[in-house]
């Protein structure tokens, strides 16, 4: 600035600059923030598919030492589960709630009362819990 208080063309650039400069370092930031939480929901995701994939793995073995109507019950829960597992295994998280939202639209009713049904038993934990 000069004396008289006016900018120049070149304090004008200067501040341009540190603008954009201070906008891709808020952009790099921002974009950083998201992989990492996209890392983590990935990670998650991977960790309850081999956590169904080993409950399904324990329903078999279990089911191979029960009574056959039992036992019958037991390996199609298990392959039930082995589904699920390879399911979110194969899909990213994008996939997932694209496909979450094709159900609702499909079935609101029953998206409805499984909403409110898990509201409830989130409710009661949360109140148990503290």
């Amino acid at each position: 600035m000069d004396a008289q208080g006016r900018t120049s063309a070149s304090d004008v650039a200067g501040l341009t600059e540190q603008a954009g400069q201070k906008t891709a370092q808020i952009k790099e930031t921002v974009s950083d923030l998201g992989r990492k939480a996209g890392d983590k929901i990935d990670e998650r995701r991977m960790r309850a598919a081999d956590t169904l994939e080993s409950t399904a793995s324990t329903l078999h073995e279990r089911g191979d030492r029960l009574a056959s109507t039992t036992s019958n019950a037991m390996h199609k829960t298990a392959d039930k589960i082995q589904t699920a597992a390879d399911y979110l295994r194969e899909h990213d998280t994008r996939a997932l709630l694209g496909d979450l939202e094709a159900m609702v639209r499909r079935y609101p009713g029953q998206a409805l009362a499984a909403a409110a049904v898990i509201g409830f038993f989130a409710g009661r934990a949360l109140r148990n819990g503290g």
